[in-house]
């Protein structure tokens, strides 16, 4: 059960989360995904008061997130030991194209966001290196991924493990968010725009597209 907070407290815990959030250089509504919740959660609760504490499983999550004790965020104070570390995934800032192409500048990195290891391994078996989160532009996979879109990347699973699938695809200096289907024979495969508006290309040569990695996972705002 949360222990009641004097208005001081739960002040003093609203003003350390916003620190926090402004040190990482991480968003509100980032941190509200993390948790689970609607993107304006954390907004809400640093702006408005509402909720006026955070729960318990809520508080937890951010503790480990930021490597705080939970006394920092309003919780009780704890024997002090090692804080679990999460799995730091770098928010490259670069788009994929889900539409006409995008610059394929795979190097600048504007943010990092926090998984739990235990979750990762479930998507992946693929170390944190070869990890990265970009956003996705244009309508061409709608309605699997739409414009705004952050898609989590495994640059390990590329070429040589392909598979069906949505990968990040480089073309002509361009990353490209496509399906990508194998087709009967296993010797070629097909390219493939989820949205019909768009085009498709069949029966193309397997090296002859440059695969950057596989899609694990989205992020989306929502409406």
């Amino acid at each position: 059960m949360q222990a009641a907070l004097e208005p001081r407290d739960m002040d003093e815990a609203r003003e350390a989360l916003d620190r926090l959030i402004l040190e990482r250089r991480v968003n509100y509504s980032g941190i509200s995904r993390l948790l689970g919740r609607n993107t304006s959660y954390i907004q809400q609760y640093l702006r408005k008061g509402s909720p006026r504490y955070l729960d318990e499983r809520d508080r937890g999550v951010l503790a480990r997130f930021f490597g705080v004790d939970e006394s920092v965020l309003g919780g009780p104070t704890h024997r002090s030991g090692p804080v679990v570390d999460l799995v730091q995934v770098p928010i490259l800032a670069v788009e994929a194209s889900a539409g006409h192409g995008a610059l394929a500048e795979m190097e600048a990195k504007s943010a990092q966001f926090g998984f739990d290891p235990n979750w990762l391994r479930k998507l992946t078996p693929s170390k944190s290196p070869s990890l990265s989160i970009i956003g996705v532009r244009g309508d061409s996979m709608e309605p699997t991924l739409t414009d705004g879109d952050d898609v989590l990347v495994d640059l390990g699973d590329n070429q040589a493990r392909l598979r069906d699938g949505i990968y990040v695809l480089r073309m002509d200096d361009s990353l490209n968010v496509k399906r990508v289907a194998i087709e009967p024979q296993g010797r070629r495969i097909s390219v493939v725009s989820d949205n019909p508006a768009y085009p498709s290309w069949n029966n193309l040569e397997r090296r002859a597209v440059n695969i950057v990695g596989r899609v694990l996972w989205f992020g989306r705002k929502l409406q």
